[in-house]
């Protein structure tokens, strides 16, 4: 072992003290390295007060083969940014949040403490379901969509009599075929969920809708009446709560549906042939982009999607600012939910006529966090973000970028961006461990520990193909991305019927939506054993919930890192190679001394060999380990 590779800090407590600051408060930070490493001197780099500044470190300590430095802090801004350097007598070492080099960094990769940040401290412990409400389970069949019941953009409703069949593309149900899943259906199924090791619940929009999905919102005060009404949402919720879980609701406040009561002021919700755009005095109508000739903006160019105007102060009023605004009502009593999901959250308040994004989300975030202060903030952006993950804007995005992505172009898949189109065809995707590990960082290496690990981590959803719907991804292969999922930084979550090996198809959104498998006895099946096996150690273990990451191999196309909290400390294998290959892990640079023996939590017998200070690991091919030293 390189003794540089025992150079190691995170943002816990064990490092951190207090590991979520108030503002001025005095923080103290530890750096640990191999007690017999050749460093002379440790300096913490930083800035006070925009000057640069070198503190020394002291020795603290020395424990299990390591030794403690730490220095304490005391500054007055928002944000501390900070790394370290390591001194010996020839050499000066550089650490920051991408790892050790000998070429000094900027500091776009400084490890950071937000002061005054506003965790939602229980997303840590939290196994998320996200489901599509219209989809999961039918509770109460007097609530379903009827045949012809309205007609929406000139197409009438269909209900979908038998629950198991294929969903039909758009061109054949304009998103009007429903199937009756409700808010009933879902609370009768929370001992389900509690069998499967779910505590935490997305639901897609309930709110009054015309379509499916329900992106086209007609009240956002309003949850939908097939769904239950306002009623079924605060019987869930309760439901939810009694059982020590949790509900965060998704909204579209970037636009409405054409056919919402502020755009369709002087018409009927359903009725399109009038609407705000007809009658220039509807005080409504600043709420949106009008042009001449009354033509509107709408987002992607959906005609009935109308885009939605933050240059309009009364419509921040209604939305966040106002007392009983949209994100403060579901917050409060009587429905108490536990945080948002935000939709298409890229673009929102960006347009021509203004960039107003770095001004509302602020504000925004603020009026969420001033109601229920441990609210989680998730929105869905599918590329670099980090510049709204500093701490006053989002807690997460949807983390396509950090993790669906790149984990699923590793397992053997083309990005998610790239799939469908045909110039791809023929090509390979990159399945290097290498830039598994240069994706994963960029991300993670951007924001502060205090909100990496809240990151909401996703495989599929209701806008990407279910990875075990492609042929070309064996199940030992979707085992691998399952396992990255719940053991990489942040909380994962599983999209309904992920766990039953749902049926669908990969190239249209309609693909991605077919109706739960009830029918079928898959909790005795090997998907559903999987993450439920995975979601117990998610909630039961310190260092997938308070821990520190780092990568450990990442050659070939070998994949391994671990996940350590104080004396608490997993090592995770994965391998997408055609034949068995050898690695060596530090294992003494976690403070692991040489009489543990590997334990594989799928109960694997592990062929090592122990080493002066690593643990030599034979990893055979398209294999995940998990395992601790005892």
């Amino acid at each position: 072992m390189d003794w540089k590779d025992s150079i190691y800090t995170d943002g816990s407590d064990a490092f951190v003290v207090p590991p979520l600051p108030k503002m001025r408060e005095p923080v103290t930070i530890r750096l640990r390295i191999l007690e017999d490493a050749p460093v002379v001197q440790v300096f913490l780099r930083t800035r006070i007060n925009g000057g640069e500044e070198r503190i020394p470190m002291c020795k603290e300590r020395v424990s299990h083969g390591l030794q403690y430095y730490q220095a304490t802090i005391h500054q007055t801004e928002a944000v501390l940014h900070y790394h370290f350097y390591i001194v010996t007598a020839d050499t000066v070492y550089y650490y920051n949040q991408m790892g050790i080099g000998d070429e000094m960094p900027d500091e776009i990769y400084d490890f950071k403490i937000v002061y005054g940040y506003r965790q939602p401290v229980w997303v840590k412990k939290s196994v998320f379901y996200q489901i599509f409400p219209e989809r999961f389970c039918n509770g109460d069949p007097d609530l379903s969509v009827k045949d012809g019941e309205y007609s929406f953009d000139g197409h009438d409703t269909i209900q979908v009599k038998d629950w198991e069949a294929e969903p039909k593309e758009y061109t054949d149900t304009y998103c009007l075929d429903f199937y009756g899943g409700d808010l009933v259906g879902i609370r009768h199924k929370i001992p389900y969920l509690q069998e499967l090791g779910v505590n935490a619940l997305y639901l897609n929009p309930i709110f009054y809708g015309a379509t499916v999905h329900k992106y086209d919102c007609l009240d956002y005060f309003t949850v939908d009446p097939h769904f239950g009404g306002d009623q079924a949402l605060i019987d869930l919720v309760e439901a939810l709560h009694g059982e020590d879980m949790r509900i965060i609701l998704d909204v579209s406040i970037n636009h409405t549906g054409i056919a919402h009561k502020w755009f369709n002021k002087e018409g009927t919700f359903f009725d399109l042939s009038v609407g705000a755009y007809h009658n220039p005095t509807n005080p409504e109508r600043a709420y949106y982009f009008f042009g001449e000739n009354n033509q509107y903006k709408a987002w992607w160019n959906v005609d009935t999607l109308p885009t939605l105007n933050y240059g309009s102060e009364a419509l921040r009023e209604i939305l966040y600012k106002g007392e009983n605004a949209l994100v403060k009502h579901w917050l409060q009593p009587p429905f108490c939910t536990d945080g948002w999901r935000f939709d298409v959250a890229d673009v929102m308040a960006r347009s021509e006529e203004g960039q107003l994004h770095h001004e509302v989300w602020p504000e925004l975030v603020d009026a969420i966090k001033s109601t229920k202060s441990d609210a989680y903030v998730v929105a869905e952006e599918w590329g670099d973000c980090g510049e709204f993950l500093q701490g006053n804007e989002w807690d997460t995005p949807m983390n396509y970028f950090g993790c669906a992505r790149p984990v699923r172009e590793y397992v053997g898949e083309h990005d998610l961006f790239l799939m469908r189109e045909a110039v791809i065809q023929g090509t390979k995707p990159n399945q290097s461990a290498k830039a598994l590990a240069k994706r994963i960082l960029q991300h993670l290496g951007k924001i502060p520990f205090q909100m990496q690990l809240v990151q909401f981590n996703l495989l599929d959803s209701h806008d990407a193909p279910r990875l075990h719907n492609n042929p070309q991804i064996s199940w030992e292969r979707t085992k691998i991305a399952i396992a990255l999922l719940f053991t990489l930084p942040g909380a994962p979550s599983i999209y309904y019927g992920d766990e039953a090996g749902i049926a669908g198809r990969l190239d249209t959104n309609e693909g991605f939506r077919y109706p739960m498998p009830w029918s079928r006895e898959f909790q005795k099946e090997a998907p559903f054993l999987f993450y439920q096996r995975l979601a117990r150690l998610k909630r039961e273990e310190k260092a997938f919930q308070e821990g520190g990451f780092r990568i450990l191999w990442a050659e070939g196309k070998i994949f391994s890192f671990v996940r350590c909290y104080k004396e608490q400390v997993y090592f995770i294998v994965t391998s997408v190679e055609t034949e068995e290959k050898t690695i060596t892990l530090p294992v003494e640079a976690y403070g692991i001394e040489s009489g543990g023996m590997p334990q594989d939590i799928f109960g694997s017998k592990l062929q090592y060999k122990k080493l002066e200070r690593d643990l030599e690991i034979l990893v055979e091919p398209d294999r995940v380990y998990i395992f601790t030293m005892q």
